[in-house]
């Protein structure tokens, strides 16, 4: 107890004040990491820092705003400090890119409500931690939105998708009357998120969203994909989906999050990643173990450090189904649990 208090105060010292409401860096505690997930993760994110294009984005064949929203939180995962680090000019080109791209009327960033979700995701872990307030100096004919307002107006285009789907939860097009839990994972993740960070977010629109993750939840722990109950084949990405957001909604005591978990624990090895790739699988997994048992995160995580030094290619990347810069952002976040900084990361 007195070591957190000195933990605490040292950050409280040291932390200049937030610059928006939203959620600050801190101290968080945590075993060491060890020298091979670091080394790994430094050559990642210096393969990622060299590819970024002038205009924050990456040269990849799913091009977009969630791409950045990924690797946004990627340079933040590791502790480095997001304004004066060695890599917060490629942060603030991301944070410029994901605006910019984003509609000023509607919200939404565009390319598919994956992009969306995982770019509403890396703006709520930025928010409160990166000083905006200078974000668009230089650059003519800017759109001057701050990552706060860009955060609030994500999320009400979210909720707006929501209120008009059928099932409660979200497909690839905002409009779509279809769902799924893959895409609505990676939407309900940003919504969490944003919440988390002290954007208002209704309950509504949680309960909706998990009541729609129960509904897909076989008795034996399987998740289907689309629409209604049906599909209940293998996926362990859509099962790491459904038991992540269950604990992240604080839902744990529901007989879903029991079963999920027990699913993913029966495969700790191998098992079916679905049509995502296994970097998909091991982002989402890392998180499902991780905020539901430790104990198996530190059994799984050994192995995908394992896997991902045998994988990392020589310039610091990882090949995978989406192509080297959509799969080193997943392999990357997937280590990253290790560090515990991000504060969707945090138990």
């Amino acid at each position: 107890m007195i070591q957190k208090l000195i933990l605490t105060m040292i950050a409280c010292s040291i932390v200049p004040h937030s610059f928006s409401l939203g959620q600050s860096l801190e101290v968080r505690s945590g075993d060491p990491v060890p020298r091979d997930v670091r080394d790994m993760y430094d050559r990642g994110l210096s393969y990622l820092s060299r590819t970024q294009d002038t205009d924050g984005s990456w040269p990849s064949p799913q091009q977009g705003a969630g791409i950045a929203g990924m690797a946004i939180m990627c340079f933040m995962a590791s502790g480095e400090d997001p304004n004066y680090g060695l890599y917060s000019g490629n942060i603030r080109r991301s944070l410029r890119y994901i605006v910019s791209r984003q509609d000023k009327n509607t919200g939404y960033f565009g390319g598919s409500m994956y992009h969306h979700g995982f770019a509403c995701l890396g703006l709520a872990e930025a928010y409160g931690a990166v000083d905006d307030r200078n974000l668009w100096d230089g650059i003519p004919d800017a759109t001057r939105r701050s990552i706060g307002q860009a955060l609030e107006l994500a999320v009400r285009s979210s909720i707006t998708s929501q209120k008009t789907n059928t099932f409660g939860a979200w497909r690839y097009n905002p409009s779509g009357s279809d769902a799924d839990t893959s895409v609505a994972g990676a939407v309900l993740m940003g919504l969490l998120a944003a919440r988390n960070a002290g954007i208002e977010v209704p309950d509504e629109a949680i309960d909706r969203a998990i009541s729609y993750f129960v509904k897909m939840t076989a008795p034996s722990g399987q998740v289907a994909y689309s629409g209604g109950v049906g599909g209940f084949n293998e996926s362990l990405a859509r099962i790491s989906i459904a038991n992540l957001v269950f604990s992240i909604a604080r839902r744990k005591d529901i007989p879903q999050f029991k079963t999920t978990l027990g699913y993913l624990k029966d495969k700790l090895q191998g098992g079916s990643a679905g049509h995502g790739g296994v970097e998909y699988q091991s982002y989402y997994q890392a998180q499902a173990f991780f905020q539901a048992d430790i104990s198996a995160w530190n059994k799984w995580n050994k192995d995908l450090v394992r896997r991902l030094k045998k994988a990392q290619a020589d310039d610091g990347s990882f090949a995978g189904t989406h192509g080297p810069h959509v799969s080193t952002n997943l392999s990357l976040l997937a280590l990253a649990v290790n560090y515990r900084f991000l504060p969707i990361y945090e138990r």
